[in-house]
């Protein structure tokens, strides 16, 4: 399983930015699919996660209300939508895919044994 992110960027203090995420490998539907971010200093965290079939998402709540994560599944493609962009958001932002549709410890680094290469978001005051 390949992951590949894109999309990153500048972006100014309440500005957008959308960030994706293509897989190749075993079918794209099998996984769960999640986006977590790390800031310089600070340990990897979850931002948010999306069922096979999109039809479960979950969110931290630092982001809840102004980031939504996607998947078009024809695409083999994760996408995450960045609205209302803080300076806190600034992180390189990875993807990650868990082969199980688990109902606990969505969040955790651990439960996610396929990961993306980053990409950098930098949100400007």
């Amino acid at each position: 399983v390949q992951l590949q992110a894109s999309g990153g960027g500048l972006a100014q203090a309440g500005g957008s930015l959308r960030i994706s995420c293509v897989v190749s490998g075993r079918p794209f539907i099998t996984y769960d699919m999640a986006w977590f971010r790390q800031a310089p200093g600070k340990e990897r965290e979850f931002v948010a996660r999306i069922s096979g079939r999109g039809f479960i998402t979950n969110y931290a709540d630092s982001v809840r209300g102004r980031f939504v994560i996607s998947r078009d599944n024809a695409k083999s493609t994760l996408y995450l939508q960045m609205d209302s962009l803080q300076f806190e958001d600034t992180a390189v932002y990875y993807c990650a895919a868990d082969p199980l549709p688990r109902t606990a410890g969505r969040g955790s680094v651990k439960n996610y044994p396929y990961w993306g290469q980053g990409t950098q978001v930098t949100v400007s005051s």
